[in-house]
């Protein structure tokens, strides 16, 4: 059984997705492994991971509209505002999303469905470095 492990840094623009798939397909490609799994991890916790449609942007528009509703910024119930009005919701809605995506890998390729991608959801409004641990076992 092969693994290979890679960090991979994504850079944002504040709030919003920001698509990785063929950062990711590169890794998986890399590691030389035909059959087994990729696991990708997010190393923070105002940030998400999703697999989504990457065809219409308009989809993408609509979750990071529902997520603001989901968890507005300035309620006024939130305590944890250390960081700013950002602070609580971005926790929130990372709450609702996840930190980590398991994808299988057949062929030497991750598979994926024909409009999936996979995104890194930025749920703080300023630019961020975010860092990603990618890892690949397999035969």
């Amino acid at each position: 059984m092969k693994q290979h492990q890679e960090t991979l840094e994504i850079h944002t623009r504040g709030r919003g997705f920001v698509e990785f798939t063929d950062r990711l397909r590169a890794v998986v490609r890399a590691a030389g492994v035909q059959t087994g799994l990729v696991v990708v991890y997010c190393r923070h916790t105002s940030c998400s991971l999703l697999i989504q449609e990457n065809a219409d942007p308009s989809a993408r528009r609509d979750m990071e509209h529902w997520l603001e509703k989901m968890a507005p910024e300035n309620d006024p119930d939130y305590t944890h505002t250390a960081e700013g009005p950002d602070d609580m919701p971005s926790h929130l809605r990372s709450l609702v999303t996840k930190t980590s995506e398991t994808i299988p890998v057949s062929g030497g390729e991750a598979v994926m469905g024909r409009w999936q991608g996979i995104f890194l959801a930025e749920h703080r409004a300023r630019p961020h470095t975010r860092t990603l641990v990618i890892h690949v076992t397999g035969d």
